[in-house]
């Protein structure tokens, strides 16, 4: 069975050790620092606007959004949406949280390449990670090897996608980081506390990439197969 190729438990079983350490640091480290309260005494909201508002951005709302951990800057509305935790916590963790998504709508403002490039991807990248999986099992399955390498190619829009991804957050949590400082609203060991929860968050998305790409590999690999014995 294709699910069960022992090629495809040896290229992903590190990717998904990864991707669980990768999750339980930042769960980990969000939990650690949302019990400190920062020195500023401001809400992840109140950073934010804080941050956008010195940057000349108060047509940005800044909203409520459900859940954890879902933080989020939409360009295409140009909103950035915090969780409860983030939005309304007085914590080291929403103060850096909420100035990293602040960080995407600087980038969105002096039109950094890579969020350009990220948000070009987003119809195909999703397609590609929705169906292109799906096509490549079709194409062996049925034997039909253009329908595969078809679908290995939508797969690898989505990779490409994660890929892009990396600079686009490394760069939102500098921008971060230099804002909450120039504004004072960090000293030197919020500074580091923040950096910590930031570099947590980032290992999300390294996991993310690496298993896009090794899968991407597992992919080709099995297709290649199949156009040799055809």
């Amino acid at each position: 069975m294709f699910y069960f190729d022992p090629l495809y438990i040896v290229l992903m079983a590190p990717t998904l050790v990864l991707m669980l350490w990768a999750q339980n640091r930042v769960r980990s480290t969000f939990q650690k620092f949302v019990q400190v309260p920062n020195q500023a005494r401001l809400t992840g909201a109140e950073a934010a606007r804080r941050i956008l508002d010195a940057n000349g951005l108060y047509d940005v709302p800044v909203e409520l959004t459900n859940g954890e951990l879902t933080d989020h800057y939409d360009p295409r509305t140009r909103t950035l949406r915090l969780s409860q935790p983030v939005y309304a916590g007085r914590s080291v963790a929403a103060l850096g949280i909420a100035a990293h998504e602040a960080g995407h709508a600087l980038q969105h403002k002096v039109g950094y390449a890579p969020l350009q490039l990220r948000s070009a991807l987003v119809p195909v990248a999703s397609i590609g990670s929705n169906l292109g999986w799906i096509m490549v099992l079709a194409g062996i399955v049925i034997g039909l090897t253009q329908l595969a390498w078809l679908g290995v190619a939508f797969f690898a829009a989505g990779t490409v996608f994660a890929l892009v991804t990396l600079p686009v957050e490394f760069n939102a949590s500098s921008r971060a980081l230099a804002a909450l400082t120039s504004l004072g609203l960090v000293d030197r060991t919020e500074y580091e506390q923040n950096k910590q929860v930031l570099n947590a968050a980032a290992w999300t998305y390294i996991a993310g990439f690496a298993a896009a790409f090794v899968q991407l590999i597992y992919y080709i690999l099995t297709v290649a197969g199949l156009s040799q014995r055809d």
